[in-house]
């Protein structure tokens, strides 16, 4: 097969939708190109606005191919920058994946990683474990957080108690967007580590937060960790107020954590449009945000990165994917993924380079001058020589594991082992389904990508029992 319709199917499959973006750009400037670095001396180091969706699917994008939904602002972002079509999460859910991003890690390095989410204040980051943010404020970086932490509760845990200087958002991994009731019941929204109240829809609240962050007169590079719950359940929009409040009463009525998450993942209730009008509303608020910061005048020399924190699920659109949210196969890790600095990088171009959260760790570590801790090495690779000066991306495998699943990518090919032990084997450049196995035909290669993933699982702690 060649070599563009081998490494390049999953891109055609959403970049056609890029050139059919509706009427804001001409045919000639919607045409992606294939990623080429633009080399130049270096200069200051860039601000970073890091944007995660939440349970936020691979196609559900109009850019990655959604034929449903319009996200105009992330369409244009993407057209200003690069779009990545192999780009993953750092793990099938929440935490874990948060984990990765915000220490450049496998999930397994820490106990709190262990936790497919963490569901209980006895869980999270060890304070004393190096951060992103961390790392980048002993380089002359200011930190914030504004979002959804979900990396444990106070008193033992904080993003404040993690190196961000400013924290505006939850704890938890879901709370009801109007009354800001979460997975434990209680109230859980926070400036800094005192409890802020605000009864609005959440993403507003989030998004106007973000808009005077990145609007002030800032002395100093930053970083600002913007984590949306958009468009995670409940399934809520903006006006949903009346259902949004019957969620809260089964809250407030609820006698045992279980019916607490009953409530909050409302099984009785969503839809294809009401999810439509959530990531809507996503592009929305990012699209206020990317304008504020046009208008401070930092717009040239911040890079922005967007990505979901893992696959969808329910009402997500997924396609040509196999599984969800929760499991290795490509729907549950594979995400959408852009990158705009406009100060270094080119517009109109997509790239097909495998990369997961970790990656972009040790990115924008690289990019902002700040060195990781050498007692916390890295698992992530930095991008930053391909992104800047078209360096090969060295031979290296992509790796994870949860409870139910293993996966290792290396090149085109993937092992994935179900949650019954059964072993496969995936050519993603041929077969981006996952549903041509090829593990009886090549066992060989099958036996030596196991081996790798064994080696690398070896070093994480093993679950609790």
């Amino acid at each position: 097969m060649s070599e563009i319709s081998r490494r390049a199917f999953g891109g055609l499959v959403g970049g056609g939708a890029v050139t059919a973006v509706a009427g804001t750009t001409t045919a000639a400037e919607a045409v992606e190109r294939p990623f080429k670095a633009r080399p130049a001396a270096s200069g200051r180091r860039p601000n970073l606005l890091v944007i995660l969706g939440d349970d936020l699917g691979w196609a559900d994008l109009s850019s990655y191919g959604a034929p449903h939904i319009k996200t105009p602002n992330l369409d244009r972002l993407a057209r200003q920058g690069v779009r990545f079509t192999d780009a993953y999460s750092g793990s099938a859910t929440c935490s874990p994946t948060r984990f990765s991003l915000y220490t450049g890690r496998y999930p397994g390095r820490t106990p709190g990683g262990l936790a497919e989410p963490i569901a209980s204040r006895t869980q999270g980051l060890d304070p004393s474990h190096p951060t992103l943010a961390s790392l980048l404020k002993k380089a002359g970086y200011s930190t914030a957080l504004i979002g959804k932490w979900h990396c444990g509760w106070l008193p033992d845990y904080s993003p404040t108690k993690s190196g961000w200087d400013e924290f505006f958002g939850n704890h938890g991994g879901v709370l009801e967007y109007f009354s800001k009731l979460g997975q434990l019941g209680d109230y859980d929204l926070y400036e800094g580590d005192a409890t802020y109240q605000d009864l609005r829809y959440y993403t507003q609240v989030l998004t106007e937060r973000a808009v005077e962050y990145v609007g002030r007169g800032h002395d100093k590079p930053w970083l600002l960790n913007l984590n949306f719950t958009t468009p995670h359940w409940p399934w809520l929009a903006e006006g949903d107020e009346e259902t949004g409040a019957g969620i809260a009463a089964k809250i407030r009525a609820a006698t045992s954590q279980l019916e607490i998450s009953d409530a909050l993942n409302q099984y009785d209730g969503g839809s294809v449009a009401k999810y439509t009008e959530m990531v809507q509303s996503l592009d929305a608020a990012v699209g206020e945000v990317l304008a504020a910061l046009r208008r401070s005048g930092q717009e040239e020399n911040t890079l922005v990165y967007f990505a979901s924190d893992n696959g969808g699920e329910r009402w997500s659109y997924l396609w040509p994917l196999s599984g969800e949210k929760f499991v290795l196969q490509e729907g549950g890790i594979r995400v959408p993924t852009i990158v705009r600095w406009p100060h270094r990088i080119d517009g109109n171009q997509v790239s097909h380079e495998p990369n997961f959260s970790p990656d972009w760790t040790a990115t924008f570590l690289e990019l902002a001058g700040a060195r990781p801790d050498p007692a916390y090495p890295l698992d992530g690779t930095s991008l930053a020589g391909y992104l800047l000066k078209g360096e090969e991306l060295p031979e290296r495998d992509l790796f994870w594991r949860v409870r139910a699943n293993r996966a290792l990518r290396r090149g085109d090919w993937k092992y994935y082992q179900d949650e019954d032990g059964d072993d496969h084997l995936f050519d993603l450049g041929a077969d981006i389904r996952e549903q041509a196995d090829l593990a009886p035909d090549k066992p060989e290669l099958l036996a030596e990508l196991k081996a790798a993933w064994e080696r690398i699982a070896s070093g994480l702690l093993p679950y609790p029992s």
